[in-house]
């Protein structure tokens, strides 16, 4: 009890005495004080908080603080929620203007429809501009929390400026057209305003990188049969059937130079060269047609031509040989590896792949299918490792 009574004594303090706490660990030897450091960090973050927007920069422009007129209006202004809701209206009325607009009937734009949609699109860059301007006075131009320390933000500066520059192309009566295809970035300012979007985008472009050696495999095998087929097929795709050199063509009869079918440009007639060893050959054409009637008569019998009967001028189209044009307007062929390329892509995408496989076993030889089933197969594996990672 004697012992219990003083130890009691000492740690019960004397009424009216501070009670003095001592860091537990603490080799500093400061004991309980506060410490220069301490003083400090303690004043910033009161001085943070004693801001109205902490998350903000305090003063921007040199001199406007955030409770200067100019700037706490723009900031209640921003920061606002209604304020998102209005720029995420005019996004959508922009996504509705520029699908009502046709570029090819209102090159004038003289007509009440083109006007109205007009006036609809100067006022939203005006919109966007003014939103532009309000959050650069609220956050600052420059700077980890400003404006443009933002990705977004960048994005729908870049827009504005390239509006600023297709009106003053205008003003001048200069056409620019390719300016104008910035409009069309104009919806992805929604991206800005939803924050789930944005973090979707996000984890989309940050996964791209992931994506570096599968990509590098797709370069490799789109290089590899590109080159096997420019190495096997390079100008086999413009064989046609010609008129022989020394033939003679009476004046009334109009024919072509090569023989041509009615599609010529989705459906020509490739013909194989003597040398390669393809499926269809100038023997094959079919017997020509006039108005119904099958014609069967020869060249000599040209003069004798009646009602009932008519020259098969299509039976002269012996000579298979290199024209000048490709199939779909000269966008298929292997004539070099950069449209080889463009018919690769055209067959893993498995749309039309049939007719340019016909296409190169006509011209060249039956047992060419394995090249194309073997380029379906390593782009469908291709397509589930790229799903995979």
């Amino acid at each position: 009890m004697d012992e219990d009574g003083p130890r009691a004594a000492e740690e019960e303090p004397e009424p009216g005495r501070a009670k003095t706490f001592i860091r537990l660990n603490d080799l500093s030897g400061a004991g309980g004080r506060p410490g220069p450091g301490d003083r400090e960090a303690g004043s910033g973050d009161s001085e943070a908080e004693a801001l109205p927007y902490p998350a903000l920069a305090p003063v921007v422009f040199f001199y406007l603080s955030q409770e200067s007129r100019p700037r706490s209006w723009c900031l209640r202004l921003v920061c606002n929620p209604w304020f998102e809701r209005v720029s995420m209206l005019v996004i959508l009325l922009n996504c509705v203007t520029l699908g009502m607009f046709h570029p090819c009937e209102d090159i004038a734009c003289d007509s009440p429809r083109c006007r109205i949609l007009q006036s609809f699109d100067d006022f939203i860059f005006a919109f966007f501009a003014v939103e532009m301007i309000v959050k650069m006075i609220a956050l600052g131009i420059f700077g980890k929390k400003c404006y443009l320390g933002d990705t977004w933000n960048r994005l729908d500066f870049f827009i504005v400026i390239a509006g600023m520059l297709e009106y003053s192309l205008d003003l001048q009566n200069v056409s620019f057209s390719a300016v104008r295809t910035v409009r069309v970035l104009r919806p992805l300012r929604a991206i800005n305003r939803v924050p789930s979007m944005r973090i979707l985008v996000t984890l989309l472009l940050d996964t791209l990188p992931m994506l570096g050696n599968v990509l590098l495999l797709c370069f490799f095998v789109f290089f590899i049969f590109g080159i096997v087929g420019v190495q096997l097929w390079a100008g086999l795709l413009r064989n046609r059937c010609f008129l022989p050199e020394n033939f003679s063509i009476p004046y009334t009869v109009d024919l072509e130079q090569y023989y041509q079918t009615e599609n010529e440009d989705e459906n020509p007639f490739i013909c194989s060269q003597p040398r390669e060893n393809g499926m269809r050959y100038c023997r094959s054409i079919p017997t020509r047609r006039e108005e119904g009637l099958e014609c069967t008569l020869d060249y000599y019998s040209y003069n004798d031509t009646t009602n009932t009967s008519c020259v098969n001028w299509n039976q002269y189209y012996t000579n298979c040989s290199a024209g000048e044009h490709n199939p779909f307007k000269g966008a298929i062929n292997f004539d070099n590896i950069g449209y080889a390329w463009i018919a690769i892509f055209q067959v893993i995408t498995l749309e039309g792949w049939v007719d340019i496989m016909y296409f190169v076993m006509d011209a060249h030889s039956f047992y060419n299918f394995i090249y194309f089933i073997l380029l379906i197969i390593v782009s469908g594996s291709l397509g589930a490792s790229l799903r995979c990672s």
